[in-house]
């Protein structure tokens, strides 16, 4: 069988094989400290914690964490203070001239740049800190439980929770270096992966208690979900194509040019990044909860941390659009690529090349843009219509959203290196029909 041949394959390349054991062995560690409880902490006593994660926005980040969030674990707070960091330092790149020079200084500038992205993460982990002990003492006491009191106490779990994220960070830039795909979204992608199973039994459970046409209803969530999953694929992949004509070059006797080239242009360009960006800032309405007293507060930030509601998916889905026009600005220079054109001798039939080049490149890109933004907005909330349909709040994450186009463009981007590993050292490829179509630009950022 092809699949037995290919596994074959990638055990014989020694290089390959030890990325995939260490991203293995970095995976096991990770998904085991999700079940390190906090010092002080009585587990049994996580019944109502684990219930306020059951559904609503902290559903979600408690699927980013792989349920550590739940666990009340020492790795509680993900992954997700990192992203916020980064969205923070990539808006000072456009607004700031400081971070904009820093940004043209190349590999020195970049980490600097890595290094501040640290600080701020650290900085935001001292706030979200005492925010989660805040909550997770109301949650303890439903269940008739307490969190130890005192100053000491928070300053330790505190810390605690800012070493356990931050050793989350370095699991995924050590996977990045040594491993296989990139390691802080391969750390989001366990996380997500960790929870199917359990999601997909409890919903084949709840339907087949169902009197009249539960397994077949249960059939078409499955129909509905492989029709979200190859939808995902294609905004992934989805590309037009510009045709870009190389004049005739004659250097000495030999010629070159003359012939005509496509620059595949994607529709989503920003990949999962708008997603992520977007649901990081979803998550502040939830700290901001935690410092705040006032009903009227709670009353407002209650309104968008209900991930079935409108108000939130109206938002959600607008900072999508924004977040993908704007991470394709800062990824995609069509200045750049027009001057790159102009100097190999190259245009595009009917434009003149330069600054008329770079308008057209733009124009195309705003034009893709759009249409590809709004698809993915709406795949990000299909999960809201999935509950309204009645399928339970796990299994429904799993209908679009954020899961799924982070698990769609994930995989196919650890696919794509383990195939150029194969194909590097002349073996074939994973598919018979053609190479795996990854995500290009800011797709892999994290």
């Amino acid at each position: 069988m092809k699949i037995i041949e290919t596994l074959k394959n990638i055990w014989r390349i020694e290089d390959l094989r030890n990325r995939l054991l260490t991203t293995i062995l970095f995976v096991m560690i990770y998904r085991f400290g999700s079940f390190v409880v906090l010092p002080g902490i009585d587990p049994t006593a996580l019944t109502a914690l684990k219930a306020q994660t059951s559904g609503g926005l902290l559903a979600l980040l408690d699927m980013f964490s792989g349920g550590a969030f739940a666990n009340a674990s020492i790795f509680a707070l993900g992954i997700m203070p990192y992203i916020s960091a980064s969205i923070v330092i990539q808006l000072l790149t456009i607004a700031v001239p400081y971070f904009q020079k820093m940004q043209r200084e190349g590999e020195s500038g970049r980490r600097k740049m890595n290094q501040l992205t640290r600080y701020l993460t650290v900085a935001i982990l001292l706030l979200q800190g005492p925010s989660y002990l805040v909550n997770l003492s109301v949650q303890l006491a439903q269940a008739g439980s307490a969190i130890p009191s005192g100053f000491l106490f928070t300053l330790s779990s505190t810390l605690i929770l800012c070493g356990g994220s931050m050793f989350v960070m370095w699991l995924g830039e050590r996977i990045t270096d040594k491993g296989i795909g990139n390691g802080i979204s391969f750390i989001i992608l366990v996380g997500i992966i960790s929870r199917f199973p359990g999601s997909i039994i409890k919903e084949f459970a709840s339907r087949l208690g169902d009197a009249g046409g539960g397994l077949v209803m249960f059939l078409f969530e499955l129909i509905a979900l492989l029709a979200v999953i190859a939808a995902s694929i294609m905004l992934v992949q989805g590309t037009r194509k510009i045709p870009v004509q190389y004049a005739k070059r004659v250097v000495g006797n030999k010629q070159y040019g003359g012939v005509r080239q496509y620059i595949p242009l994607k529709i989503n360009a920003a990949g999962v990044m708008p997603i992520i960006f977007a649901q990081a800032i979803m998550f502040i309405p939830m700290t901001l909860v935690g410092f705040s007293n006032s009903e009227s507060m709670r009353g407002f930030v209650g309104a968008f941390m209900d991930n079935n509601g409108f108000w939130y998916n109206f938002v959600f889905g607008l900072l999508i659009v924004i977040f993908t026009y704007f991470y394709t600005a800062i990824t995609i220079n069509p200045t750049q690529m027009a001057e790159d054109m102009k100097r190999n001798n190259g245009f595009i039939p009917g434009i003149k090349p330069g600054k008329r080049t770079s308008e057209y490149l733009d124009l195309i890109m705003s034009r893709i843009t759009l249409p590809g933004s709004i698809f993915l907005a709406i795949i990000a909330i299909m999960p809201a219509f999935a509950n309204i349909m009645g399928i339970n709040q796990g299994f429904a994450q799993f209908f679009g959203g954020t899961s799924l186009l982070i698990l769609v463009g994930v995989v196919l981007d650890t696919l794509q290196q383990i195939e150029s590993h194969l194909l590097m050292r002349h073996y074939d490829g994973l598919l018979k029909t053609g190479r795996i179509k990854g995500r290009t630009g800011g797709a892999s950022a994290y």
